[in-house]
Formats: C-alpha cells, structure tokens, sequence
C-alpha cells in the first residue's frame, strides 16, 4: 500500500510530468511559429515546480517514499529548485534562436525538456539503483532527440549519433557496476547497500570490480576525462539552445547520483574510489585546460573548459574521507556542490550571450566572431568578460570562491598526495586563464568585423543582466549559497 508520505515525496515531479503532458496536448491547438502559449505555460508550470521544491528544501525534512525507492531531502530538492530554474532560463535564451532555426515547427523543444527535467528529477531522488538509472535513461533519450531536433541539418544529426553511441556505451558500464554491487550485496536500496558493505562480509575484491564500472559511468556523466570524448563534439554539433540544456541542469545530477552513489551508498569504500576519483580528476585538469587552448570555436572551447572544471568538482569529492575519517567529509561534498551550481550559473551566462549573438544564417561560434564586442554591445561584452574571468578564478567572481572552497577543503585534510593536488589544479588554472583571457582580449581590443547592432527580446535582456550580476555579487557575498550547501549536505548525510 502506497502511504500519504510517498505521494509527498513526489509532489513537484508529478506536477512537472501532469504539466509536461498537459502542454503536449495544448500544443497541438497552438499556431504561432513561435510557439508564445507553449513557452509561456512551460515557463509558468517549471516556476510552480522550483517553488514547490525550494519550500520542500526550506522545510529540511527528509522523507522515504515507496519502500525507500524515493527519498525527498534537502540536497536533492535544492538541487531539483537549482536544475529547474537553470531549464528555465536555458529555454528563455534558446527560444529566439530556435525560432529562427526552424526548431519551433512543433513544441518538442518545450515538452522534451519537461521529460529531461523529470529525468533528473528522478536520478536526484533515487535511492535505489533502478530508480536512478531509469531517471538516467529518460534524461538521455530526451537529450539524443533534443541535440537532432534540426533534422535537416547534418553537423546535428552526426552529434546525435555520436552522443547516443557513447551514452548507451556509458550506460552500459553504469548498469553492468550496479549489477556487480546487486550480486555482491543482494539488494538494490542505496542503504543496505551501505549496511552490507559496511558489515565487511562481502568479497572486497568484488565489490571494488562493480566499483570500477560505476565510477566509469558516472565519469561519463561527469564529463570527466579520459571519459569525456563525447563533450567537444556534441556541444559543437547540436544547435546552441541544445547545447546549453547539455551543459546545464544535467551536470546537477550527475554530481546528485555521485553523493547517492559513492557516499551514501558505498562510504566504506572511499579509499578505493577516492583513488580513482583522484586519477579522474588529474586527467580532467590537464587534458581539459590543455586542449582548451588550441580551439578556435567557442562551444569546443568551453566544452574542454567544462572537462576542466569538472575537475575541480571531482577534487572536492575524493577529499571528504582522510584516513578512514568523515570529519571532513561535509566540508569536502558541500564545496563541491557550491563548485557545481556556481558553475551551471556562470556556463548560463556565458552561452546566453553565444545564442544572443546569433541570428539566422550566422552561428556566432567562432572566437573571431566576437571581435570588437564592447564597441557594439557594452552590456554583453561585460557579462561574457564577468563570465570568463569567473571561470577562470579571477576574483572578487563568484569561480574564485568555488576554487578556493574546493583548495581549502584538499589543504585542510593535511593529507600531503590532497596537498600536491591542490598545487596542480592552481598550476592548471594559470593555464586556464590564458584562453578565457584571449576571449577578453577579442571582444575589447579588436577589431569589429561587423557594424551591427545586438538585439535581444526583452526576456532575454532581463534575464542575462540578472544572471551576469548574479555571478558577480555570489562572488562578493558567498556565504548565504555555501551555507546552504553546507546545511543540506550536512542534513542529507545524518540521515
């Protein structure tokens, strides 16, 4: 018998699939090659839905729905409230450009979403394996069609294929290392899992054999290299709106399911997938900031940024756990999760000026192509140059923070390998500020190759100011966001 705190668990995910249904079939009656009752019901049902989850998270009650299949605490529902309100900023930036690629035929971009969203809600709140992997795959078949969804346009469909092919292969590893935990462990909850494994009756050899598969899934998730060749190609290819739903909101949830996973499922073995976590980590800084800098297209080159950065979340990770010790462990995962969301906050800011540059017949993806920005456009120009040097950890942005949290927690565990890791990832960041500074330097001192002007729908204007200043004034007061952070890590993991 399902009880009342089930129901209560899913309350914000059902009104997200109700509305994501409900909008399929207005869409139908709707005419406008713009789609304006579609993305305002859209708009209007994911604002409901970020509210309701903010008020779950306020409320810090943790609850176990549906024989613990389902758990509704405070990282997961601000981390649903954080992916909602990214979805919803991706579709006001990616309307205009979608309209004018003739990707607005009919509202699959809209209810698409939804069902990504709905995806990521699950994998957020799984705590059983089938539960997180179901929400895996809705999210991803959702995100195949959305990168072909330009079905006359061969760079898209050829990225599609690409990011299939990988994700089902990534799936694979990700379903075959459960299997592995399944067999050795016997159950599928998350926190027998963590019973069992901590009972020390099971196989370690085995045990650390599902564990190799798992972190390679999630890896790919991640976008964390030697896992990440399908990042470049796929944010190159799919059009721009697409690729900023790629970058965003998903990246919420891979971190979601590496806590559900790694810590509150398989904690005792955090000295064998710290290890690799650490290996991941040292691949994603080199590999990602190296590779940065040889590109020419913008999307390539922030798609290598983001194998970087991700970097960066992987250290705040492996460093929770010192000598068998979780002391540590809530400063660690909540600098990662603030590393995480500043991140998707600054990579919203950035593509939204990509996707406002463009207009039909020009992509804007080229680095030469924001040549003399300032001399056009002083207000973008300053919210792509206060994106850039938040990535690049120049401060008083909001990246220096989420840098120094994730250093500060390597430093404090007096571990000497966490210690020559946090000189590394300062090393790679110098290399980092080479390219994002090179963006600077086309948009304010050369010269422009067009004379016109940017404009922008209202909406996207609002938006983009706000979220550019939002980068710059979480820099300058980051305390609320981190204790937050810290607050639900700490709340998520005492249960």
């Amino acid at each position: 018998m399902i009880d009342n705190l089930s129901w209560m668990s899913v309350y914000p995910d059902l009104v997200l699939l109700v509305m994501a249904c409900v909008i399929a079939m207005v869409d139908l009656t709707v005419t406008s090659p713009r789609r304006t009752l579609t993305y305002v019901l859209t708009l209007l049902s994911l604002g409901v839905v970020a509210v309701m989850q903010a008020l779950y998270a306020v409320g810090d009650n943790t609850i176990y729905g549906f024989g613990n299949m389902v758990v509704s605490d405070p990282m997961g529902n601000w981390l649903k409230c954080f992916a909602t309100v990214a979805m919803m900023v991706t579709l006001v930036y990616g309307r205009p450009y979608a309209g004018d690629r003739g990707m607005l035929r009919g509202g699959e971009m809209f209810t698409l979403s939804m069902f990504a969203l709905l995806g990521i809600f699950t994998m957020m709140s799984g705590s059983n394996f089938l539960v997180i992997y179901l929400g895996l795959e809705l999210l991803t078949l959702c995100s195949y069609a959305l990168v072909a969804l330009r079905r006359d346009h061969a760079t898209s469909t050829e990225a599609a294929m690409k990011y299939f092919v990988l994700g089902a292969m990534a799936s694979g590893f990700l379903l075959y290392g459960l299997s592995m935990l399944y067999g050795a462990t016997g159950s599928l909850d998350i926190g027998t899992v963590f019973k069992v494994v901590n009972s020390g009756q099971v196989k370690h050899q085995v045990l650390v054999f599902g564990l190799v598969f798992v972190v390679s899934g999630l890896a790919f998730k991640l976008g964390a290299a030697p896992f990440h060749m399908w990042i470049p190609d796929v944010y190159q290819g799919a059009p721009t709106s697409v690729t900023l739903m790629i970058a965003s909101a998903p990246e919420l949830a891979a971190f979601a399911i590496c806590i559900r996973l790694l810590v509150e499922g398989l904690l005792p073995l955090a000295i064998d997938w710290q290890q690799m976590l650490a290996i991941l980590a040292i691949c994603s800084l080199m590999i990602g900031n190296l590779a940065a800098i040889a590109q020419s297209n913008l999307k390539r080159m922030l798609a290598y940024s983001t194998i970087g950065q991700m970097g960066f979340v992987l250290l705040g990770l492996l460093s929770g756990v010192v000598n068998n010790n979780t002391l540590s462990a809530a400063n660690a995962y909540s600098s990662a999760m603030f590393y995480i969301i500043t991140y998707v906050l600054t990579t919203l800011a950035s593509f939204g000026v990509i996707l406002l540059l463009a207009r039909e017949g020009f992509e804007s993806e080229e680095i030469s192509d924001l040549a003399g920005l300032n001399q056009r456009s002083p207000l973008y120009a300053g919210v792509m140059a206060i994106c850039l040097f938040s990535l690049a950890g120049v401060p008083p942005l909001v990246g220096f923070y989420a840098k120094l949290a994730v250093l500060q927690a390597l430093v404090s565990s007096g571990q000497a390998l966490y210690i020559v890791l946090a000189v590394f990832a300062v090393m790679m960041s110098l290399v980092a500020a080479f390219y994002y500074l090179r963006v600077v330097k086309v948009m304010y001192f050369d010269q422009p190759i067009t004379a016109t002007t940017v404009s922008a729908p209202i909406d996207v204007r609002v938006v983009l100011s706000i979220n550019g200043a939002l980068v710059l004034l979480l820099g300058i007061l980051p305390g609320g966001l981190m204790s937050l952070c810290a607050r639900a890590i700490i709340k998520t993991l005492a249960t």
